[in-house]
């Protein structure tokens, strides 16, 4: 059974978390939710409220972790999911989430990008000549780092595979499960 990695910490959002964490499974794939410890990650919810300027944040679900960071062994699994919330903009630092992002970067496999997602290869030079969709005021960041950003619900470059965030689920998920049995069929064949 094909495998994904879904590589989050704390504040992540709760949408562009357990939406690809859910839909992996529905379409028979086993997911592991990793973090820098096994302590359960502290998922936010992120809302538009007409009276502020961003978005708003209060507290959401707890998401239990399978496996840390560092003790991730690349080789078992297929494609990899990076949420997104504020999580990204920390865990892009730590050198295992390097390490796992370059791997499937390197070997070609599926990568699931959602909203703020995108700041971890970003970081890592890996979007540089790739097109890419995300949270709509981090298009300069993605551009600085070398990607095209195009403002749709489902953006797909080869492996990559991403989406602004959580109101794009529905397009977004019927794109990343096309995207990751894709890779399972020619892997296979």
């Amino acid at each position: 059974m094909p495998r994904a990695l879904l590589l989050t910490g704390d504040a992540a959002e709760e949408l562009d978390t357990m939406y690809p964490y859910y839909r992996v499974q529905e379409g028979g794939w086993d997911v592991d939710v990793s973090s820098r410890t096994l302590r359960d990650v502290q998922l936010v919810i992120h809302e538009f409220d007409p009276g502020s300027d961003a978005y708003v944040e209060k507290p959401g679900r707890k998401l239990p972790v399978d496996v840390p960071w560092a003790e991730v062994d690349v080789e078992r699994y297929h494609a990899l999911i990076i949420p997104g919330g504020r999580a990204p903009e920390w865990i892009r630092v730590d050198a295992d989430v390097r390490r796992i992002t370059e791997h499937f970067f390197a070997r070609n496999l599926p990568i699931a990008l959602v909203c703020h997602g995108a700041q971890v290869p970003a970081v890592y030079g890996l979007l540089k000549g790739r097109k890419t969709a995300c949270f709509p005021p981090i298009t300069g960041d993605m551009e600085n780092a070398g990607a095209t950003v195009i403002d749709a619900p489902d953006v797909v470059d080869g492996n990559l595979v991403s989406c602004r965030g959580w109101p794009d689920m529905p397009q977004f998920g019927r794109a990343m499960m096309d995207v990751f049995s894709k890779s399972v069929s020619s892997a296979s064949a």
